[in-house]
Parts: C-alpha cells; structure tokens; sequence
C-alpha cells in the first residue's frame, strides 16, 4: 500500500496461491487515518473489498469486472494514479536480490521489501 507520493505505507506478504485482495480489510484497518480514496485494479474488485473500503468512508476506485452484473463507475483520472504502486514496485525490483526473490524464506524475502521501502522512502 501506497500514499498519493507513491511512498511505502504498508507491506504484507501473501502466499503465492493466495489472492492479494483477500488482505486489503486487513491493512485499510492498520491505516492511521482513513484514506480519502482507495485506487485498486480490477483483481480488487470484490464484494468483501467494496464494504471495507465503504467502512473507512472513502471512494472506491475500482473498475468493476466485466463479469460483474452491475457496473459501477469509478473514477478514471483518479485510477491513473494507480500508476504509482507499479512504479513503487518497479524501484523495488532495480534491487536484483529482490527482483529474483533471493531470499529463501518468506521472513527474510518480506525484511528485504521492507529495507528496500525505507531505501526508497530517503530517496
């Protein structure tokens, strides 16, 4: 999760089979204030996410599936910024360590996201 900078605010490590979306409740409540908006894509546009994000009292900007029945409207100009997040990660990888996932253990994979973050966060 990133501010509007693009700066690191949190990290949290899912397994590989898991879907990302499944944590997003979790860390909008690990959030210090309530965010204004929250800009995902279009893995995040689930029912469980839409009410978490409903209960910070901010704007989803999601766009909905294409499967979804009712299609909601998001904001388009808003969701350009979630550029930010890919380019975050993008920073990230410029470490080859992390880009090849060096690390053998999760714990040890997560410690070097989160040193890469601060790294980042001085930039």
């Amino acid at each position: 999760m990133v501010d509007a900078l693009g700066n690191c605010l949190l990290l949290k490590l899912t397994p590989g089979e898991q879907a990302d979306c499944t944590v997003l409740p979790e860390l909008l409540a690990a959030l210090p204030e309530k965010p204004g908006a929250v800009v995902a894509d279009k893995a995040y546009d689930t029912n469980a996410v839409l009410a978490a994000v409903a209960g910070q009292h901010a704007q989803a900007v999601i766009p909905p599936k294409a499967n979804r029945i009712d299609q909601r409207a998001y904001d388009e100009n808003l969701y350009a910024d979630r550029n930010k997040v890919e380019r975050f990660f993008g920073r990230l990888k410029e470490a080859r360590g992390f880009a090849t996932r060096y690390e053998k253990t999760a714990t040890c994979f997560l410690a070097s996201a989160h040193l890469l973050a601060a790294l980042d966060w001085l930039r």
